[in-house]
This record gives structure tokens, C-alpha cells and sequence, in this order.
């Protein structure tokens, strides 16, 4: 009984945030915010242990990080992500839930996975134009068998982020999607990120939707 309840509320939590994190993310031109939105607001709506944002370097077949938060510096920097084995089913074919990474041939970095104390990943397909061009993964420190909500959750904010860095990358002129990394700035040079109602959401997004939102 309680943890159908929990599960309720987590699910209402969730999709509170997909509407109020959707708005604020097509208010922003710029791509680092939109991926800094995502993974900060997939990790409190499902209370997770960590979340990451991939985008697929074609000319040499990795994932390339675009944002990570919840996860640390040394398994963020454990080596190279081979987009044809690190959970590359879900790159093509759809969301791919990993429930035990100790023992499952799709992890390509099973030790360092463990050591950062994750259980169980769920990876889904960023798509923009009708093409994948990344991968948006949530990492548990617990054994979680994903429900078909989590999956569409997950799913539904890929696909929005998906479509917010191509119109991001369309507004810079940039050729394709892993050209976006190229606009990020270094990690050390951001200014500390004020929290906003929006959880996870600049405080510069935030008061340009608030501005249009009186301006209707």
C-alpha cells in the first residue's frame, strides 16, 4: 500500500515537472541550458541517484557527454563511450532498461558502474529530425524493475529535449547536433545556478516565461 502511494506521487511529481520543465525548455535558445534542465530535473522528479545526457559523434561512433548531475567526476571521466557497446540498442530500437548492471553485457564500464554505487539504468533515444542523436540514461542506486510510466517519462523528455537542441542548433546555424557540445562553456566558469519554482530551471528561463506568461 505504501509503495503504490509512493509510486502515485512520484508519477505526479514526474509529470509536473515534464509540463513545467517542457515550458521553460522552448523558452531557451541556448542548448547547455536545455541539457543542464534536463538532467537536473530527471533526477529530483524520479529521485534517482543520478542522470546523464548523451549526444552520438558520428565521425567516431561515441557518446559524448553533454550533461551529467547526481553522478561523479571519476566515472563521468572513466574512459571513451563506444556508441556500438555501451546499451547501443538504444540508440536505434527504443528505451532499454538495464535492471542489474553486474551482470549484463550491454554495460560497457560494469566495475566502474558498481564502484559509483549504480543498480539498475534506464537508457532512452534522444531524436531530433527523425534521427537518434543521443541518448538520455537514468542511473538508481537501487535494483529498479522500470514501469511503463518511468519509461514514458523518461521517453517523453528525451523526445522534448531531443527537439529543443534542434531548434537550439537551427538558431546558432550549427551543422548537426554533437556541434552543440562546441558552445558549452567550462564547467568551472559557470555562475552558481539559483533555484527557481521551476526545479532545476535557470533563473534566466524562468522570468522570460514568467514575462510572456503576463504579457498573453
Amino acid at each position: 500500500m505504501v509503495r503504490a502511494r509512493q509510486s502515485r506521487l512520484r508519477r505526479h511529481a514526474a509529470y509536473d515537472t515534464l509540463l513545467k520543465v517542457s515550458g521553460a525548455i522552448f523558452h531557451s535558445k541556448d542548448p547547455e541550458e536545455v541539457v543542464l534542465m534536463t538532467v537536473e530535473s530527471m533526477k529530483t522528479a524520479l529521485d534517482v541517484k543520478g542522470c546523464a545526457l548523451f549526444l552520438v559523434d558520428r565521425r567516431t561512433d561515441q557518446l559524448e557527454l553533454a550533461a551529467s548531475f547526481g553522478l561523479s567526476k571519476d566515472y563521468i571521466e572513466k574512459g571513451p563511450v563506444d556508441a556500438s557497446r555501451s546499451i547501443n540498442q538504444s540508440l536505434e530500437e527504443g528505451p532499454v532498461a538495464i535492471y542489474d548492471v553486474a551482470d549484463d553485457p550491454r554495460i560497457q564500464y560494469p566495475e566502474e558502474a558498481q564502484k559509483e554505487g549504480i543498480a539498475s539504468i534506464l537508457s532512452v533515444p534522444v531524436v531530433a529530425g527523425g534521427q537518434s542523436i543521443g541518448a538520455l540514461r537514468v542511473y538508481s542506486a537501487e535494483p529498479w524493475e522500470f514501469t511503463l510510466d518511468d519509461v514514458n517519462f523518461v521517453q517523453a523528455m528525451a523526445s522534448t529535449t531531443g527537439m529543443a537542441i534542434e531548434m537550439a542548433r537551427l538558431y546558432k546555424g550549427l551543422k548537426d547536433s554533437i556541434e552543440v557540445l562546441k558552445q558549452f562553456r567550462d564547467p568551472g566558469s559557470r555562475k552558481d545556478t539559483r533555484r527557481t519554482p521551476y526545479e532545476g530551471v535557470p533563473v534566466s528561463v524562468a522570468r522570460e516565461t514568467a514575462r510572456k506568461e503576463t504579457t498573453v
